[in-house]
């Protein structure tokens, strides 16, 4: 990219660039729509009604198999699967797979082209600006002096003993606090002992829980913060661009490190780094046998909670906008990424440091509205997704005492109601490996008025 003379990825007319492909976006998804209506005499509005005919039958068997027990389980097993082949067999039967084909390569055209339009013009706006954004990209710090890193062994089946972390980080100057796992440790405390005896880093190897724990102490002081990936899932190091398949590598940020400063949330006065589940999945994960077998423990108890049984509802406001019995709710420190198939980064977050809470609240009554959700999507009533800088939980079940199940990145805890969450903007220096190669630049939001816009009537070049 040259600035001077807003020249992108080697165009010299990069909002012509954007304006065709914003074109080939509209033109491939109007021909998409096009060839369902007509269907090229093989029937495309029939090809529609089947396909989401087959959805729905599909997210009805799903209902079934999650919220019952015995034949009907098994039943909707047998719907939820037998509907797409059902589906793929009249295809083929009444000769409409080409349509179906083609129909489908049309659309997948048309998102990539709407995608790749709305990054290169975003490259034309920042270039105009003065240069790239790029916001996951931190400042330089001087190598930490008296860097203090807490290791739990047990996380991640042992990754501290096999990536040899312990040793690794005492040769570069680091002190080693390593948990017993025969006892409970606190983490918190372990990590405010270590600030008043003069460290100026801490850092954890272990669970997303352990690192928020520690991260609220780093916040707390002003202190660098160390993310090493050796829990089993460790969302917050992902979202960061860090290699979990080799947490060894975060320690580089020790010697060539570069700081950046993310968001931290708050629950009732405890910090997270990732979400706060509320609902089915926090009742879930309050069962003790959960951690040895996930996937039996929730088919055993997920018929009840489903079913009204065991489960509260929960009434919710996210900041004005209310939302009354929720079965499920999802509160993440920055919001996911919307669904979506053509984008791989979907189940992360483009940002930290966005400043906003990401809201997802579920509710769905039976089969019938489980069909409207896999149909309408975002669109249903059962799902509402929302940003917040507010979030208040309470459960609908008036008996005593007022506590909910709440699940803090994946820890089961128990919290007297009202239940808020809130967010503390750039609360938290990460010091990160300057190499990191899950880095993930935010992509644009899929916007096809911004398309047409594009299309038609795009901005005009710079020193025109």
């Amino acid at each position: 990219m040259e600035v001077g003379t807003v020249t992108v990825n080697g165009s010299d007319d990069p909002t012509g660039e954007a304006r065709l492909l914003a074109r080939w976006a509209l033109g491939t998804a109007a021909a998409a729509v096009v060839l369902l209506l007509t269907g090229l005499g093989a029937g495309g509005l029939l090809i529609l009604l089947i396909g989401l005919g087959g959805l729905s039958f599909s997210a009805v068997g799903i209902w079934w198999f999650l919220a019952h027990r015995g034949s009907l389980r098994v039943f909707g097993a047998v719907v939820a699967v037998g509907a797409p082949l059902a589906v793929l067999a009249l295809y083929v039967i009444g000769g409409l797979w080409l349509t179906a084909l083609l129909a489908l390569g049309l659309w997948s055209i048309a998102l990539v082209c709407a995608r790749a339009a709305l990054r290169s013009i975003r490259a034309v706006e920042d270039a105009r600006r003065g240069g790239r954004t790029d916001r996951a990209r931190g400042e330089r710090r001087p190598r930490p002096r008296r860097p203090v890193l807490i290791m739990n062994p047990k996380s991640g089946g042992g990754k501290v003993a096999r990536f040899g972390l312990v040793e690794r980080a005492e040769k570069l100057g680091a002190r080693v606090i390593l948990l017993d796992p025969s006892v409970e440790s606190d983490v918190a405390a372990l990590a405010q002992e270590a600030v008043a005896g003069g460290a100026d880093l801490l850092g954890v190897a272990g669970g997303d829980g352990t690192q928020a724990l520690v991260a609220a102490v780093a916040a707390e002081h002003d202190l660098p913060f160390l993310v090493i990936s050796a829990g089993t899932r460790n969302h917050f190091a992902l979202d960061l661009g860090l290699d979990r398949a080799d947490p060894a590598t975060c320690l580089e940020a020790l010697v060539d490190g570069e700081e950046l400063r993310v968001d931290l949330g708050s629950v009732s006065g405890r910090a997270f780094v990732n979400t706060v589940s509320f609902g089915v999945y926090a009742d879930v994960v309050q069962h003790p046998e959960y951690r040895d077998d996930k996937a039996g423990t929730a088919f055993e108890v997920l018929p009840d909670l489903l079913q009204g049984g065991e489960g509260d509802r929960l009434d919710a406001t996210a900041d004005s906008l209310r939302l009354p019995a929720q079965q499920a709710l999802l509160v993440s420190n920055n919001p996911y990424a919307a669904p979506d198939p053509f984008n791989a980064v979907a189940a992360r977050r483009p940002l930290l440091d966005g400043g906003e809470l990401g809201v997802i609240g579920i509710r769905v009554d039976g089969a019938a509205q489980a069909a409207e959700l896999a149909v309408l999507g975002t669109q249903s009533t059962g799902l509402n997704v929302l940003t917040a800088a507010r979030v208040e939980v309470i459960g609908q079940a008036v008996r005593p005492p007022a506590t909910i199940s709440v699940a803090v990145d994946g820890e089961a805890l128990t919290l007297p109601t009202p239940v808020v969450c809130t967010l503390r903007p750039r609360a938290l220096r990460v010091l990160v490996p300057r190499h990191r190669p899950g880095a993930i630049e935010p992509q644009p939001p899929m916007d096809w008025r911004r398309i047409t816009e594009l299309a038609f009537h795009p901005s005009p070049r710079s020193g025109t």
